[in-house]
């Protein structure tokens, strides 16, 4: 099984590139269908299922996974109980043995002894600022400084789940195999140079 995974900053492009590299690559594409399984697993509304996982805050919890969370409010017993949920999808996904290209899920943890090649997309600020807001929703008027926070705060929010999914620091450098600034590329155009260091790295 060769598995690709993508850890990203919100608003950096990384699912469109992973999709895009999944697409050259021929590999399996998972990203939002892990939402849909979990989501299905404990009969949730899958918009609830993402904002569980992704925008919630930490700050209040111990860092440890797998144990009684004591004093804890239901909200955050239920975010826990998503995050195991989520373990086993992406542990299901690899036992298929496809190849496959995994966006966000902290996979790059969770499926750490199957030897991912670990991608970690970034972009400024700006960049992710501007991409974000060409992308929001028709009617949806939000200011550039809302844009920023919203990323700052979903950043923190990933950073704090791989701390307490015990996979070190979020977006530090000698956690990947390849670190990709998008800002300045065509997607397609670094997708493809991308493609072509995958299949290097698992030729070696």
């Amino acid at each position: 099984m060769r598995s690709v995974t993508i850890s990203r900053e919100f608003g950096s492009g990384g699912r469109e590139l992973g999709k895009h590299l999944a697409r050259l690559l021929g590999y399996d594409y998972y990203d939002r269908e892990i939402i849909t399984a979990i989501a299905e697993q404990n009969g949730l509304n899958e918009g609830y299922v993402e904002m569980a996982l992704e925008k919630w805050d930490w700050q209040a919890m111990p860092l440890t996974f797998g144990r009684s969370f004591a004093g804890i409010n239901g909200m955050q017993q239920m975010q826990t109980n998503l995050l195991v949920v989520q373990k086993r999808v992406v542990e299901g996904i690899a036992k298929t043995g496809k190849d496959c290209v995994i966006v966000g899920r902290n996979a790059d943890v969770l499926l750490a002894d199957k030897e991912p090649f670990r991608i970690f997309v970034c972009a400024s600020m700006d960049a992710k600022v501007r991409r974000c807001m060409e992308r929001a929703p028709e009617g949806e008027d939000i200011s550039r400084k809302e844009t920023e926070q919203n990323i700052r705060r979903i950043d923190k929010s990933r950073a704090k789940t791989r701390e307490i999914l015990g996979g070190g620091k979020w977006g530090e450098a000698n956690a990947y195999h390849l670190i990709v600034n998008t800002e300045g590329w065509d997607m397609e155009e670094l997708a493809s140079a991308v493609a072509g260091f995958v299949l290097r790295w698992y030729g070696r």
